[in-house]
């Protein structure tokens, strides 16, 4: 639960067991997601709040489980959205105020962050010692945003199911695509992610 001033080195700690260990990106993950959380006004996210916040993120690295972390948010209650644009930045949404904003990791606050530790020849540790002490303004970029949220994409029961005419599988939440009469999921569409192997003779034993 985090309230008030939200205790940075107690959110850190939850951090680490959850993400297995502490890194630069454990420390700015989490000051991302207190910043996020405070500037649209959600003091309780994994509690009073918890159905009023969700947070879109661009990386699928160390900083994502941070901000997992602190928010409670995560893909499962579909209240954390990844968004890969290969980005160090997360948009933090108040689902009952609509009021949203983008943080955004400052890109030479890892040159700062050498001035800070200067005698630390290893950058991975003078970031991860500098990050913790650095202000919010040297860390970050934050912008006030719109986000327009689908049906579809939020939390609760699927809106729709429906099979896919080619390979038979279900589709959720309105994923499906329509094209010349049919109904298609994304791979059948042509956006698959895997190809399907060849079988061997081992495969019918």
């Amino acid at each position: 639960m985090v309230r008030g001033d939200m205790d940075f080195e107690s959110l850190l700690q939850e951090s680490v067991k959850m993400h297995g260990h502490l890194c630069p990106g454990q420390v700015l993950g989490v000051k991302m997601a207190i910043m996020g959380l405070k500037e649209i006004r959600i003091e309780d996210p994994k509690g009073n709040d918890r159905k009023s916040v969700m947070v879109f993120v661009e990386t699928d690295r160390c900083a994502t489980d941070a901000v997992q972390s602190v928010t409670g948010c995560s893909l499962g209650r579909r209240t954390m959205k990844l968004v890969d644009y290969g980005k160090m930045a997360a948009t933090f949404v108040n689902l009952k105020t609509g009021k949203a904003v983008r943080v955004l990791a400052r890109e030479d606050s890892r040159q700062e962050a050498k001035q800070y530790f200067p005698e630390i020849e290893n950058k991975h540790t003078a970031q991860l010692r500098a990050y913790t002490i650095m202000s919010d303004e040297e860390l970050f970029d934050a912008m006030a945003v719109n986000v327009r949220i689908k049906p579809e994409d939020m939390p609760g029961r699927p809106l729709g199911r429906v099979r896919c005419d080619v390979c038979g599988e279900y589709i959720q939440d309105r994923r499906e695509i329509h094209r010349d009469g049919r109904i298609l999921c994304r791979a059948c569409a042509g956006a698959a992610y895997y190809t399907r192997c060849q079988p061997s003779r081992e495969d019918f034993f």
